[in-house]
């Protein structure tokens, strides 16, 4: 499978400019569920601007009915 990474750059809602992985959406996954995270895309815009994505937070978020 070839990856999209210019399609998936218009629907990427990560806010950190330095991040490598940007687009290559099975590189993020891979790396934040490493981390016991979520990506950004799994996140609203005021949520992701934290940079938490912990599994923890976004269980907040579900529980306050924010996602």
């Amino acid at each position: 499978m070839e990856c999209q990474k210019e399609k998936n750059l218009l629907r990427c809602n990560c806010t950190y400019e330095p991040c490598p992985k940007k687009g290559i959406c099975c590189e993020c996954i891979k790396y934040h569920l490493s981390m016991r995270q979520l990506p950004a895309c799994c996140f609203p815009a005021s949520a992701e601007k934290t940079y938490d994505r912990s599994f923890e937070h976004f269980a907040k978020l579900v529980n306050e009915g924010k996602i």
